[in-house]
C-alpha cells in the first residue's frame, strides 16, 4: 500500500488508487482470507476514503498569481464595489457563458418528462444549426442579468457591443444620473486584460459615446469562479435548461429569460444577429491616444478609462 497511498497532510485523511477487490486478492496471496467489503471497512477505520480529482492546481498561465496577491485583489475589488454602490453607480459582472451547440443534442442534467427526449446519438458539430455564444452582464446591485446570445464568434468587439447595448437599454434607465461604471471581468477570453480591442472598445463605445468613466477590475487568472456572474447568473441558467435539448436559438433565449431564483433574480435575453470577425487589431497610435489611468495596485488588473 505504501506506493499506492496519498493523503491530506493537514486532516490526516488518506486514499488509495487500488480497489478493495484488488487489495483483497493481494492479501489472499499472503494467506489472509478477507472479503472486499471487509477491506473497505478496515480502510475507513484507517482514515482512507473514496476520492475524486480536485481542480486546484493553477494552469493556463506561465506565472500564476501568488495567493497573497490574489487575496489583495479580491479585497480591492470588494472596496471598489462598496464605494460604487454607496455613490449610486452601477456595478456589473461580465463574462461569456459556455458556448452551446444548437440542435438535437444531449444537454446534461435531468428534467421531468413522461418519456426520455430523443436526441442525436453523436454530437457532431456539422449537425448543429449553429453555436450559441451567450455573453452575460449581471447587475450586482439590482440582481438582474442580461444575456446577449450571438451566433458568430466570442470576440472583444462582441463583448463591448453587449455592454454598450446593456447601458442603452437598461443602464440609463436604472442609473439615469450615473457617470461612472464599474466592470468586473475575468482576465481571459473576450474581455481579457491583455486585449487592446477590449480596452479601445470600452473607451470608444462607453466613455466617448455615453460620457462615462469606466473602471475595470479583472479577477486574477484561475479565479473566474469568484466572478459574481458565474454563481449568481450562469449557474441558474444552466439549472433552468438542464436536460433540455437546445434545438433552436429561440429556445436558448426562452430558457434564459425564464430563469428565476428565490432571491428575485430577473433575466432578459436577446439574440444578436451580427457577424464578428476574429483577429481585429488596434494600432499603436490608437493605443497611445487611449485615455487610460492604471491603478497603483496591480495596474494590469485594474484601470480606469475616461473620455479624454
Amino acid at each position: 500500500m505504501k506506493h499506492e497511498t496519498a493523503g491530506d497532510p493537514i486532516t490526516g485523511l488518506k486514499w488509495t488508487r487500488k480497489t478493495t477487490g484488488k487489495i483483497a486478492e493481494k492479501l489472499k496471496a499472503l494467506d489472509i482470507n478477507i472479503s472486499a467489503n471487509t477491506v473497505g471497512r478496515i480502510l475507513k477505520e484507517m482514515g482512507f476514503s473514496l476520492r475524486v480529482n480536485h481542480k486546484k492546481k493553477p494552469s493556463g498561465t506561465k506565472n500564476p498569481p501568488k495567493p497573497a496577491d490574489r487575496d489583495r485583489q479580491f479585497i480591492y475589488i470588494s472596496k471598489l464595489r462598496e464605494i460604487s454602490a454607496r455613490e449610486g453607480c452601477p456595478v456589473i459582472s461580465v463574462d461569456t457563458k459556455k458556448k452551446e451547440a444548437v440542435g438535437h443534442f444531449k444537454n446534461h442534467g435531468n428534467s421531468w418528462e413522461e418519456k426520455p427526449i430523443e436526441v442525436n446519438d453523436h454530437d457532431f458539430r456539422s449537425d448543429a444549426i449553429g453555436m450559441a455564444v451567450p455573453y452575460g452582464i449581471y447587475d450586482t446591485i439590482l440582481n438582474q442579468g442580461v444575456i446577449f446570445v450571438g451566433d458568430s464568434y466570442d470576440t472583444p468587439a462582441f463583448a463591448v457591443d453587449g455592454i454598450d447595448l446593456w447601458w442603452r437599454i437598461h443602464g440609463q434607465k436604472y442609473y439615469p444620473n450615473a457617470r461612472e461604471l464599474l466592470i468586473l471581468a475575468d482576465s481571459g477570453g473576450s474581455n481579457s486584460n491583455r486585449s487592446r480591442v477590449w480596452k479601445w472598445g470600452i473607451q470608444q463605445k462607453l466613455c466617448v459615446k455615453h460620457n462615462l468613466t469606466v473602471t475595470v477590475c479583472h479577477y486574477p487568472p484561475g479565479s473566474s469562479k469568484w466572478n459574481p456572474i458565474e454563481h449568481r447568473l450562469f449557474s441558474e441558467i444552466s439549472k433552468n435548461w438542464a436536460g433540455v435539448p437546445l434545438e433552436s436559438y429561440e429556445k436558448v433565449i426562452k430558457y434564459a429569460r425564464t430563469t428565476t431564483t428565490a432571491t428575485g433574480l430577473k433575466v432578459r435575453a436577446r439574440l444578436i444577429r451580427k457577424e464578428y470577425q476574429k483577429g481585429q487589431q488596434v494600432s499603436d497610435e490608437d493605443m497611445n491616444n487611449l485615455s487610460i489611468e492604471k491603478h497603483d495596485l496591480f495596474p494590469n488588473w485594474n484601470y480606469t478609462l475616461k473620455l479624454d
